[in-house]
């Protein structure tokens, strides 16, 4: 999936598909990148999540831009979400160190196990986004849950995003165990310092992926499965 988005998106910024293009048939896009329809798909979500087109239902996929700026999750920008993310997560962390049950930490252990097992990226994620979620119910005030209740969806597809594009799962895993190993300590300083890392990870992959040079990856091999 890297190798055709990086084939497709070189083509956008290079303008052999120019704004206003509507890109070939999927059907014929995966037989001139020799790859399955799943495989072509995944690339044109990641090509749309970055910016570059829009599938219009019936229609196709057009070209609306030809650089990345600021990937969009769901509703959210990747900035607007990151922003909030550090104003909101962070302190909660630290609230949770202070305030965790110790029915929050057994639920969050567990999470964390079931992650660390996990190969399937869409469980994954989704697992992700539930230790956000417990991690927010472990401070104790259900406004920091509601807040990452609202922005579940754009934190699954962000998610998802980070680890097709970024391989960042078992970095994920190792940030995540530090926060939960902070919070069984109850050290407040600690867990805002882990989330704290966690987040400048998550920018740090996400802004590599952006700045990536859009230069063609070799196609090799037949169709995948």
């Amino acid at each position: 999936m890297e190798a055709v988005l990086t084939h497709l998106r070189g083509a956008i910024e290079r303008g052999e598909y120019a704004i206003g293009d509507k890109l070939p048939s999927e059907a014929e896009l995966c037989r001139t990148l020799e790859v399955s329809r799943p495989v072509l798909r995944e690339a044109l979500r990641a090509l749309q999540t970055m910016g570059l087109t829009v599938a219009k239902t019936g229609k196709g996929t057009f070209v609306v831009a030809n650089t990345v700026e600021d990937p969009t999750f769901g509703d959210y920008a990747a900035s607007d979400l990151l922003e909030v993310r550090r104003h909101v997560e962070i302190p909660v962390a630290g609230y949770a160190a202070r305030r965790r049950t110790a029915e929050n930490l057994d639920h969050l252990a567990h999470l964390l196990e079931r992650m660390e097992r996990e190969t399937d990226t869409t469980a994954w994620v989704a697992m992700d986004t539930l230790f956000h979620l417990a991690v927010a119910e472990a401070a104790q005030n259900p406004v920091f849950r509601r807040v990452i209740e609202e922005i579940r969806d754009a934190l699954a597809r962000q998610s998802a995003f980070l680890n097709e594009l970024g391989g960042r799962r078992e970095q994920s895993n190792r940030e995540h165990r530090a926060i939960v190993e902070a919070l069984i300590d109850g050290s407040e300083t600690d867990a805002v310092e882990a989330m704290s890392h966690h987040l400048d990870r998550v920018e740090t992959t996400l802004t590599d992926i952006v700045r990536a040079a859009g230069t063609d990856a070799t196609l090799e091999g037949g169709p995948e499965a």
